[in-house]
C-alpha cells in the first residue's frame, strides 16, 4: 500500500517564483498514492500555468472565484470538506496575511478559511520580507491557529540575495505531509467489517433479481475507515467500483453469501457498518435453465432472503458498534426509529430514496443519522465521501463537527 493511499490533498499555489517546485511536489504526492486537487491564485498561475498541474494531476485547476460559464455554487465549501489536508507551496507573504487576518479575496483563501483540517504553509519569498515583523506576526499567527509551518531554507534568492527565505524542498514538505497524515488514527487497533453495493437473486442462470445501489457510499465509508487507521474488510456485491487501497475485498453475490461472509467476520470485529442493499425476497426454486419467454403469463414464487443484522443481534458483544443504513420512500424516520429498535443497533443511517442527490445512483447523499437517546443529526447533501466522513466523526463521539 503506498504511503497516502485514500488520502485527498488540495495544493495552493500562490504567486511566488518558487511555484515551479511545486510541480515537483505534486508529483511526489501523487507516487505516493494520494488524490491531488491544485487551487492556483491567479498571481500564481502567471509563474506556472494550470495546465502544468493539470497533466500532473489529471484534475481541471481552480482558479477563479466565480469562473464565467460554469456553475460553481458553494465549491469552495465542497473543496473545504473534500480535502484531508491543504498544502499551500509557495506561500507569499501576501497570503499569509490574508489567512492570518480572515481575509478571501480568492478561491484559495476561502477554501482555507472553511476547511476544519489541518493546512501547511510552505513560506517563500524575500530575505527582507521574511523578516518583517509584520510577516512575522502573521506567521506566528497562524501557528497560534494550530496551522503547520515549515522552515523556510537559507541561500540565495532569484533576487540575487542571500538569506532566509526559500521555501522549503518539496522532498522536505512531502516527509511532513506523510508524517501529518499517516499518524496513528481514532480507528488504529480497530477491526471494521463494512458492506456494499447490491446483491443479485437468480431467476435463472441469466437473469436475476437486484436493485440499483452502486455501493458508492459503501466503499467511500471503507476508504475513510482505512484513512482513519483501522483494518478494514468490505464485503461488496457486484458492482464497478475500484477497491479502495488498504482495504482487504470480499466479492459475493447473493443475500445468503452475504450473510455467511459477515458471520464469519463478525465476531472479530469492532466495527459493523452495513452500507449494503441486500435483497429482502429470492425466487423459490430458481430455474436451473434459461427460461423461455411466451405468450403466457409467468409467475414467481417470491420467499423472503435472511434479515443479516437481526440474525447477528443474539451473538453481539456489548464492545461492538453495529451500524445499519435505511432506505425508504415514505415515513422514512418513523420506519427507521423501529428498524434501529427491533434490530438492536447502535446507528441507523437514513436514506430517502425520492430525494433529488441522495440514495442511489449518485455521487451526493443527504443522510439522518438516529441513535438511542440522542438527538438526529442531519447531514446535508455532499459528495459521499464528505458524508462518509462526517459519518465517521459522529460514530466517533464528536457529534460530526
Amino acid at each position: 500500500m503506498k504511503k497516502l493511499s485514500n488520502y485527498n490533498i488540495i495544493l495552493g499555489v500562490t504567486g511566488g517564483i518558487a511555484a515551479y517546485k511545486s510541480a515537483y511536489l505534486t508529483r511526489l504526492l501523487i507516487q505516493a498514492g494520494a488524490e491531488v486537487q491544485v487551487l492556483m491564485t491567479e498571481a500564481g498561475a502567471r509563474f506556472v500555468t494550470p495546465l502544468t498541474f493539470e497533466a500532473l494531476t489529471g484534475r481541471e485547476v481552480a482558479v477563479q472565484m466565480f469562473p464565467q460559464g460554469k456553475f460553481v455554487g458553494t465549491r469552495h465549501i465542497d473543496f473545504a470538506e473534500w480535502a484531508d489536508l491543504i498544502v499551500i507551496a509557495p506561500a507569499t507573504a501576501d497570503f499569509i496575511g490574508q489567512i492570518a487576518g480572515g481575509l478571501c479575496p480568492s478561491l484559495l483563501a476561502a477554501v482555507v478559511s472553511a476547511t476544519r483540517q489541518k493546512v501547511l504553509f510552505a513560506p517563500a519569498m524575500n530575505d527582507g520580507m521574511w523578516e518583517n515583523k509584520s510577516v512575522q506576526k502573521n506567521v506566528a499567527t497562524l501557528r497560534e491557529y494550530n496551522h503547520e509551518i515549515i522552515d523556510v531554507g537559507v541561500g540565495d534568492m532569484a533576487c540575487r540575495s542571500f538569506g532566509a527565505g526559500r521555501m522549503a524542498e518539496p522532498d522536505d514538505i512531502f516527509e511532513l505531509v506523510t508524517g501529518l497524515l499517516t499518524t496513528e488514527g481514532p480507528l488504529s487497533n480497530k477491526k471494521v467489517l463494512v458492506t456494499a453495493g447490491p446483491c443479485r437473486e437468480a431467476i435463472d442462470p441469466v437473469r436475476y433479481i437486484s436493485n440499483r445501489s452502486s455501493g458508492k457510499m459503501g466503499f467511500a465509508l471503507a476508504r475513510r475507515a482505512a484513512r482513519m487507521g483501522g483494518e478494514v474488510t468490505l464485503i461488496t456485491g457486484p458492482v464497478t467500483i475500484e477497491d479502495p487501497a488498504g482495504v482487504n475485498v470480499v466479492r459475493i453475490e447473493t443475500t445468503d453469501q452475504m450473510a455467511r461472509a459477515v458471520e464469519e467476520r463478525f465476531p472479530a470485529s469492532d466495527y459493523l457498518i452495513m452500507a449494503a442493499a441486500p435483497a429482502d425476497y429470492k425466487v423459490s426454486g430458481s430455474s436451473g435453465q434459461k427460461i423461455k419467454k411466451s405468450t403466457e403469463e409467468l409467475s414467481l414464487k417470491m420467499i423472503p432472503t435472511v434479515d443479516i443484522l437481526k440474525s447477528l443481534v443474539s451473538v453481539r458483544r456489548d464492545t461492538q458498534t453495529v451500524v445499519g443504513f435505511s432506505l425508504e420512500t415514505e415515513n422514512d424516520i418513523e420506519n427507521s426509529q423501529k428498524k434501529l429498535t427491533d434490530k438492536n443497533l447502535d446507528y441507523i443511517i437514513v436514506n430517502n430514496a425520492l430525494e433529488e442527490g441522495a440514495g442511489f445512483d449518485c455521487n451526493t447523499n443527504r443522510v439522518t443519522i438516529l441513535s438511542p437517546g440522542r438527538e438526529s443529526f442531519i447531514i446535508d447533501k455532499a459528495d459521499k465521501e464528505v458524508v462518509a466522513r462526517k459519518i465517521w466523526e459522529y460514530i466517533l463521539g464528536d457529534g460530526g463537527k
